[in-house]
């Protein structure tokens, strides 16, 4: 069981007259974890509050503030209970081509809602180049998590982690050139070059349980790949890991863009600082 704690904190140079905002910083039930509490704190009070379920099922707060402000301060606090799977044998997934055909032709209602995710998106552009820097990891009828887990172990170890390297904004296709950036970089990049194959894949967000691997301490992203028979298998290239009861997830879906963890839109505020601060915690 842990508690996840995240905090972000505008400070304007000038009153922000009015603000529009946008959050997925509620865990989601189910895929490996159970959420036993979940408790959302602003200053200031918004004038108007509400929740949601978005198109990909992350729960989302969207609120306003009409008063004049100079600091915003939004808090999530979770506690999650986190079920630690057995591990899927590599060796016994299909071949990665009989994967990618069983979602074109729509085999079943999961290989059917897995195929949105074998397009392009507004953070993952496709490309040539994409696969051909997939290709060796996927030899003709190599199992297909052997495969994604050679490619996740590629972009671990050829790519370098670098806070300052990249934006929020940064195109895939200037990750590949510079192979630099954080986890959201190498999970759109990863995502590109799975989708490149023809197979189904999607971002997730959430936190990470373990202070040895990296992006603990902020909010962290990673990969999650369909396959038949074995559902959604999630993987993280930053730390060339299998997210298998290390990460505690937020929220997915195409990319970045759609379960930003806050988002929003201000009038007036002048110059701003945003500051981020993420506490994952044990309990007994």
């Amino acid at each position: 069981m842990f508690r996840a704690t995240h905090s972000t904190t505008y400070l304007y140079s000038e009153p922000v007259s009015i603000c529009h905002t946008e959050l997925h910083l509620a865990p989601r039930n189910g895929h490996g974890q159970r959420v036993l509490e979940h408790n959302l704190s602003i200053r200031p009070m918004p004038d108007y509050l509400t929740g949601r379920k978005d198109y990909f099922g992350n729960d989302v707060t969207y609120f306003s503030i009409q008063a004049p402000h100079q600091t915003l301060t939004i808090t999530a606090e979770s506690v999650v209970g986190i079920h630690h799977m057995d591990p899927l044998e590599p060796r016994l997934t299909p071949a990665w081509e009989a994967a990618r055909d069983e979602v074109r032709r729509h085999a079943d209602s999961e290989a059917l809602d897995a195929c949105q995710f074998v397009f392009e998106s507004p953070r993952v552009a496709g490309g040539p180049e994409f696969a051909a820097y997939a290709a060796p990891s996927f030899p003709a009828e190599r199992p297909l998590l052997e495969a994604a887990l050679d490619l996740c172990h590629r972009v671990h170890s050829e790519f370098h982690y670098d806070r300052r390297a990249t934006t929020v904004s940064t195109p895939v296709a200037e990750v590949l050139q510079s192979r630099r950036g954080v986890c959201q970089d190498f999970a759109h990049f990863t995502i590109a070059c799975l989708r490149s194959m023809g197979l189904a894949a999607r971002y997730v967000s959430g936190y990470l349980l373990s202070d040895d691997l990296t992006g603990s301490e902020a909010s962290h992203a990673w990969v999650s790949l369909f396959c038949p028979g074995y559902g959604w298998l999630d993987l993280d290239p930053t730390n060339d890991v299998r997210a298998d009861g290390h990460h505690l997830t937020l929220a997915w879906g195409r990319d970045y863009s759609d379960v930003t963890p806050v988002k929003g839109v201000a009038v007036g505020g002048g110059e701003q600082v945003i500051n981020v601060a993420v506490e994952v915690t044990a309990l007994s």
